[in-house]
């Protein structure tokens, strides 16, 4: 755990969190500043700074496997939805905790910004 990093302070439970799904390795919860009518951030357990510096494919996996299920439970893959890394200042990343955003809700357009 990393005292500094908010995700982490969320996975240990010293900062309040809306949970919506876990899974040993993951924590999913909602967004506070939501972009979509679904709007879900999934994040491993561990401290993981971003996508290039995950080392553990099983972590990986559980990560995702919690994101088709938050996305499942929402009721998502009948309409579509979108999941979404940022890495790094250039790729938009603003906690530097590794997070998915799971989307959905709502049409969404391309190129995305």
């Amino acid at each position: 755990m990393n005292d500094a990093c908010i995700f982490c302070r969320i996975v240990a439970g010293s900062i309040p969190a809306t949970v919506v799904a876990s899974n040993e390795q993951a924590l999913a919860f909602k967004d506070l500043h939501p972009q979509a009518p679904v709007h879900v951030l999934v994040i491993p357990r561990r401290h993981v700074a971003s996508l290039a510096t995950a080392d553990d494919p099983a972590e990986l996996g559980a990560v995702m496997a919690l994101a088709a299920q938050v996305a499942r439970d929402a009721g998502l893959p009948a309409s579509g939805y979108r999941v979404v890394t940022n890495i790094g200042n250039d790729g938009g990343q603003t906690v530097g905790h590794l997070h998915l955003h799971v989307l959905g809700g709502r049409a969404f357009s391309w190129p995305p910004g």
